[in-house]
């Protein structure tokens, strides 16, 4: 066989490969480590982080679904202060959760959602211990929003 024909009769078969691997990861995969920070949930997960660190509610909240920032600004402003007080000290830098997603990180697809899912074990002369930090999104398209 010719070789421009060959090459002409691959190309459609890597193409197909190439939008099944994609629609994989839209309709329903697991994505590991430093690849979930090139997906949209991955993205949103650590600005999120991010601005809760930094002590920016208002701009985090805005990365949830029009459903959750009704909830939050349904909330007394006391309540809101405490929750917004208690993120802030759970949570971490952009850099460091981004390092943790690299080294512990799962995202599972399923359709218009997704869970991200960080699970690091501690271990030293006491013992160990897991830590596990899990957040929930909806997916529209290629947008990616906090939804719990």
């Amino acid at each position: 066989m010719n070789s421009r024909v060959t090459g002409v009769c691959f190309l459609p078969i890597a193409l197909g490969v190439a939008l099944l691997g994609s629609a994989a990861v839209a309709w329903g995969a697991e994505v590991k480590g430093a690849a979930i920070l090139q997906h949209p949930c991955g993205k949103v997960s650590v600005r999120h982080m991010g601005l809760v660190y930094e002590g920016k509610m208002a701009d985090a909240v805005k990365l949830g679904t029009p459903e959750l920032q009704a909830g939050w600004r349904s909330m007394p402003a006391a309540e809101r202060d405490m929750m917004a007080g208690m993120m802030k000290a759970m949570s971490q830098s952009a850099a460091d959760f981004s390092a943790d997603i690299k080294a512990h990180g799962l995202l599972k697809v399923a359709g218009n959602s997704a869970t991200l899912t960080v699970r690091k074990t501690h271990k030293d002369a006491s013992g160990s211990s897991t830590e596990t930090m899990t957040q929930s999104f909806e997916l529209d398209g290629s947008k990616c929003a906090i939804s719990r």
